[in-house]
């Protein structure tokens, strides 16, 4: 699913208080890191990941593998802090607009 401009600024917006909920640090993306990954986005939909302790490229290739891997899109990343979004088609608890 292809979120629009409109769709990322309101998820930007809900998620803006949100503290991360995974944080990954200079070991990189484990089994167990993207297990706890994919049960955050199966409770809550939208989610902080803190990439702490690595080099933008290795942030911008642990983002691509989580995306990858989940099929979760992504709303926004700053710093070392990226937001994914991956709509739970059983029980839906974000309705989007737009």
């Amino acid at each position: 699913m292809e979120l629009s401009v409109s769709q990322k600024k309101q998820l930007r917006r809900m998620a803006h208080h949100l503290k991360p909920v995974v944080i990954i640090g200079h070991k990189g993306l484990s089994s167990t890191v993207l297990a706890a990954v994919e049960e955050g986005l199966g409770h809550h939909e939208l989610l902080k990941v803190r990439l702490g302790g690595v080099e933008r490229a290795e942030r911008d290739r642990i983002t691509a593998s989580l995306i990858e891997a989940t099929g979760a899109e992504r709303v926004q990343r700053i710093g070392f802090t990226v937001t994914l979004y991956r709509r739970n088609a059983a029980n839906p608890k974000i309705t989007l607009g737009d």
